[in-house]
């Protein structure tokens, strides 16, 4: 079974940065299109950003772009999202997912094949 594991999230000031780890459980996370959700309390989950694994190509939610890097490590089997100059409203818990695909057609990479339980990452001073 595809499975995937985040890590890196937690309390972080205003202005201040994390990174956030996706690994996945026994096989090459460069077979699929990762992307990168959040979902903060009492809202919708929505699309962080998608990387494809056919060409590595990024997407990002406009609001995020420039803050917000994904990458992927093909060495560490591991994908990134690099978050810069957080602000409270960023606060969610933050989840990795597979793609059914091997591109992303945007920075929302439904259809899923499997989703990570989640990182919590709260921005307060």
């Amino acid at each position: 079974q595809v499975q995937v594991v985040e890590s890196g999230g937690g309390l972080v000031q205003p202005g201040g940065s994390l990174r956030l780890s996706c690994a996945p459980s026994g096989f090459a996370l460069h077979y699929y299109a990762i992307g990168w959700f959040r979902q903060a309390p009492g809202k919708e989950r929505e699309g962080v950003s998608c990387i494809s694994s056919s060409d590595g190509s990024t997407y990002y939610r406009d609001s995020l772009k420039g803050r917000f890097t994904i990458s992927r490590d093909k060495t560490k089997n591991t994908v990134y999202l690099q978050m810069n100059s957080l602000k409270p409203e960023d606060t969610a818990v933050y989840y990795c997912a597979t793609s059914l695909l091997d591109y992303c057609s945007g920075y929302d990479a439904r259809p899923i094949g499997s989703w990570g339980q989640g990182t919590q990452v709260t921005v307060s001073s």
